[in-house]
C-alpha cells in the first residue's frame, strides 16, 4: 500500500518509515508528490490531523496519514499546544520555539515544570473516507532550562523523561521510537493497519 504522509518534516518521515518497517506499506512525503501544507485550522489534534490527511488524499488521489503534534505545558494552561510549530512565530523554528519556550517557564521551579507531547495520526484510505483510522499517544516529563543532546528534533531538545532520567534529544532514535508520543501513535496504528491486510 502506497500511503502519503501529509506533513513535510523529514524527521517525522523517519521515524514513520521506521516504525512502520515490516509492512507491506510505501510511505511517501506530500512534497515528493508535489502538494502543499494543508492549512492548520482545527481547534484540536485530531481535527488537524484529519485536516492535513483529507487534503493529501484530495490531492494525490492516494491513502494518506496526518499527523498533528505538539507539546503542551502545565504551567502554561497546556501552550504551546496546537501552536507548537509555530509557537515563536514563523513555521518549523525549533531554535526560535525553544527560546521562547525556555523564556516563558524562566523562574518556574523544576516540578512545576511537567508536560507532556500529545500525537495523533489519522489514517484515511480516501479522501472522502467517513471513518478514518484515529491512533493517540502521550509521552509525559517536564521541560529542562536548558538544551540537552543532538539528537531528535523539534523540542526534544528541552523534553526530559524522568522515567529514563534522560531528555528526548539524548536518546538513540529506537529507544525514542518504543517511548515517544508518535512512536505510541504508530504502534497503536500499526496494529490497526495489520488488521486490514
Amino acid at each position: 500500500m502506497k500511503l502519503v504522509l501529509a506533513s513535510g518534516n523529514h524527521g517525522k518521515l523517519a521515524e514513520m518509515r521506521e516504525v512502520l518497517a515490516g509492512l507491506d506499506v510505501q510511505l511517501v512525503a506530500q512534497g515528493e508528490l508535489g502538494v502543499d501544507d494543508a492549512e492548520e485550522t482545527g481547534t484540536t489534534f485530531v481535527e488537524n490531523a484529519l485536516l492535513k490527511a483529507r487534503h493529501a488524499a484530495r490531492m494525490t488521489g492516494l491513502p494518506a496519514l496526518g499527523d498533528d503534534s505538539g507539546i503542551c505545558v502545565d504551567a502554561l494552561d497546556g501552550a504551546p499546544g496546537l501552536y507548537s510549530a509555530r509557537y515563536a512565530g514563523r513555521h518549523g523554528d525549533s531554535g526560535a520555539n525553544i527560546a521562547k519556550l525556555i523564556e516563558a517557564l524562566r523562574g518556574v521551579d523544576e516540578p512545576q515544570r511537567t508536560a507532556h507531547f500529545h500525537c495523533t495520526i489519522a489514517l484515511l484510505r480516501s479522501a472522502d473516507d467517513p471513518a478514518p483510522l484515529i491512533a493517540e499517544g502521550r509521552w509525559y516529563g517536564r521541560i529542562l532550562d536548558a538544551p540537552r543532546g543532538g539528537n531528535g528534533f523539534g523540542y526534544d531538545p528541552v523534553f526530559f523523561d524522568p522515567v529514563l532520567g534522560l531528555g528526548a534529544a539524548e536518546l538513540d532514535a529506537q529507544t525514542k521510537n518504543r517511548l515517544s508520543h508518535r512512536g505510541q501513535a504508530l504502534a497503536q496504528l500499526k496494529s490497526l493497519l495489520e488488521r486490514l491486510t
